[in-house]
């Protein structure tokens, strides 16, 4: 499959996107979604999709489709629609399992507090899946050509994004881009599986 045949279009406010954004999300994070929800996580998260002005908003989503389906996506946004954005339409969408969440979100603090630290004049890279067996095919690459177009448009001089140490072939795939790692964290304590990298490009 060539690059040509695919299809870049902004996500739409319903449902069903939001199912589609929910798993890609979810395999970006890592399962870390499934996690905090539990396992209607992808009906949460698609519920929270479709309200504007948050992080998981479908205004900061773009979808790749090949022959009208959808096989990949991206998702970002500015550090000040970051600073503006709420955690409220997830914790309503979550409803009872509000509570499996806040501990969740307790228990992962420093982590959190590393992922919310985005500097002004960054477009942060909050998630980019795509179907497992179209790796390779370059859908990937015209989501990222994308994506920095995107991020140019809004000013943004830089753009960041924090990966897990394990994901050596993201990281590969980052650094193909001109990406570098910029900090770490942990800084001091050796926890492999909660070791992420912030990585950064200057535009």
């Amino acid at each position: 499959m060539g690059q040509r045949s695919i299809a870049l279009r902004a996500a739409n406010p319903t449902f069903d996107e939001g199912l589609s954004f929910a798993r890609y999300l979810d395999e970006a994070a890592e399962g870390f979604f499934r996690f905090m929800l539990g396992r209607r996580f992808r009906h949460i998260i698609a519920t929270a999709f479709t309200q504007p002005d948050h992080d998981l908003s479908y205004q900061n989503v773009t979808f790749a489709e090949r022959d009208n389906v959808i096989v990949g996506m991206v998702s970002g946004f500015t550090a000040e629609q970051h600073r503006r954005s709420s955690r409220r339409p997830l914790k309503q969408a979550a409803g009872r399992r509000n509570l499996r969440m806040r501990i969740v979100l307790i228990l992962f603090a420093p982590l959190m507090r590393i992922i919310d630290s985005i500097s002004d004049g960054d477009f942060y890279l909050q998630a980019i899946a795509v179907d497992k067996e179209l790796r390779g095919d370059g859908v990937g690459t015209v989501l990222m050509d994308y994506f920095e177009q995107r991020a140019r448009a809004s000013g943004a001089t830089r753009l960041s994004l924090d990966v897990s140490a394990k994901n050596e072939g993201a990281r590969r795939f980052y650094e193909r881009r001109g990406m570098s790692v910029g900090s770490q964290w942990p800084k001091r304590l050796p926890i492999p599986a909660l070791k992420f990298y912030r990585m950064t490009k200057m535009l």
